[in-house]
């Protein structure tokens, strides 16, 4: 069995075991700083193999730390229905498959959906006019009934950085910054897509 498949068994899993701590989420600061809704992708130089070759959409940048989901790397698929179930959501009548990403490395356990802002709830986090961010997943239920956003990512964990940390990161040349737009965040190419956001920022490796 691969990573992926490990790591999917592994997700699942917990959040059977306890959909109460799956929906226990990093608050989300109210003043989004310069990298808000900004694409991080690894450099050469990335020395955690957890963020190699990773493209990052930003989803909170502030004061207090950053906040982001990588956007390049699948797990494998599940039924909908033993998703929903395995979050203690009921699945009566829901079929078909969704696309489970790795989100990062922080909290795997937690669900998260980055989508078009064309579906908004009171847990709606809206990034700007492109993206916006989900943590209830009753969303999950919306798109099975065709209600949901058009474009959507579903993924297990996210990103997360202390005060001034990813500063330092980016200053230590791990990460450029490059602009993000719902058309690359929410396409499915990703074989490309770090070389792709590489080609925004004019790198060549």
């Amino acid at each position: 069995m691969g990573w992926a498949a490990c790591l999917l068994s592994l997700v699942l899993i917990c959040a059977i075991a306890d959909p109460s701590r799956a929906e226990r989420t990093p608050s989300l600061g109210p003043a989004p700083g310069p990298l808000t809704g900004k694409l991080l992708v690894a450099t050469a130089s990335m020395g955690d193999p957890r963020f190699k070759r990773t493209v990052i959409y930003i989803v909170q940048h502030d004061t207090g730390g950053a906040m982001g989901l990588i956007i390049n790397r699948a797990i494998g698929k599940l039924p909908l229905a033993k998703l929903l179930a395995g979050f203690g959501r009921e699945p009566e009548g829901v079929g078909g498959d969704i696309d489970i990403h790795y989100g990062g490395p922080v909290e795997r356990r937690l669900g998260f959906v980055l989508h078009t802002p064309d579906y908004v709830q009171k847990d709606t986090t809206v990034v700007n006019g492109e993206v916006a961010l989900t943590r209830d997943l009753d969303i999950l239920l919306a798109i099975s009934k065709g209600k949901g956003p058009k474009r959507s990512l579903f993924a297990f964990g996210y990103a997360g950085w202390g005060p001034r940390q990813l500063e330092g990161e980016i200053a230590r040349r791990d990460w450029v910054t490059v602009p993000g737009d719902a058309k690359f965040v929410f396409d499915g190419k990703l074989e490309t897509k770090w070389r792709r956001a590489m080609d925004r920022h004019g790198v060549d490796l």
